[in-house]
């Protein structure tokens, strides 16, 4: 048992030894960053392809517009440092599984949410913005790198892919998953996007609807929920447009409640969401 104990120590010495070294290192700028992966494109390239083509060797089933295909399509017709990002895992041994959804209106239609590097950055990592943990990166420096993520729609033509459109999606980290969707009010289509929202105690959803139809950029709003927030989608003028109320919350030192909400309309000509009880107050989603 004393020779085990000993044996442990030396390994936990050593370990500590070489975490100062590497820390020291980098205070004293002696470690090269360029020499790590996210640095250099062409190694995130081969790594990508790598896992793409073990992919294909341990599919049992292909089609010709599958979602191998698609991150294939991404690496090869992307700029550097750009993915499509996983769900979030619920259980610690789930199989990730790739942020896309097949939909069929007269054609082969995809879904997919990608995420990009900021140029002049480091590269991102897909891990570093999915999960509840990576909520908080908006809080970080750009260290980790900086990540766009985008709605994207592609069509499938005769195994090749086509871009239909792309919508920006405002937030940089914590992506959980995405739905699809069908508004009860006007039975618009719509696609919801989930994130943690781990400074507020909550979420945020970003719904896509597709009031003009499934191949026009669809429109945005957000809504999302906490301990002390909420905004939830409605129908206040019966236009083609979905509104929100926003709730007012109380704190009374021993709980909080909601006891009011304002609601928000949208103002197509200004492309803006208006609050109904102060014209002046605007927001954009």
């Amino acid at each position: 048992m004393k020779r085990y104990l000993n044996i442990s120590l030396i390994i936990l010495i050593a370990v500590l030894f070489f975490s100062c070294s590497d820390s020291g290192r980098e205070e004293n700028g002696e470690i090269d960053y360029n020499e790590k992966v996210e640095h250099i494109p062409q190694k995130d390239f081969e790594i990508q392809k790598y896992n793409i083509e073990l992919k294909k060797k341990q599919s049992s089933y292909r089609t010709e517009c599958d979602t191998i295909a698609l991150l294939e399509y991404v690496l090869n017709n992307y700029p550097e440092g750009t993915y499509i990002v996983e769900v979030d895992k619920k259980l610690t041994y789930d199989i990730p599984r790739s942020a896309v959804i097949y939909y069929n209106d007269g054609g082969e239609y995809v879904f997919a949410v990608v995420a990009k590097s900021k140029p002049g950055e480091r590269l991102i990592e897909p891990k570093n913005i999915v999960g509840y943990d990576q909520s908080f990166i908006d809080l970080d420096s750009t260290k980790l790198g900086t990540a766009f993520f985008y709605l994207t729609l592609f069509k499938c033509n005769d195994g090749n892919f086509q871009m239909i459109w792309e919508a920006p999606i405002p937030s940089h980290g914590g992506f959980n998953n995405f739905s699809l969707n069908q508004w009860n009010y006007k039975g618009t289509k719509f696609i919801r996007i989930n994130f943690h929202y781990g400074s507020g105690v909550g979420h945020i959803d970003y719904n896509y609807f597709l009031v003009d139809g499934l191949t026009v950029k669809p429109h945005l709003l957000m809504t999302y929920k906490g301990i002390n927030f909420e905004r939830t989608i409605a129908n206040v003028n019966n236009d083609k447009f979905p509104d929100y109320y926003e709730h007012i919350f109380y704190d009374t030192g021993d709980k909080v409640f909601s006891r009011d909400s304002v609601a928000f309309i949208w103002r197509e000509k200004d492309s803006v969401y208006v609050n109904t009880k102060n014209s002046l107050q605007v927001r954009p989603y």
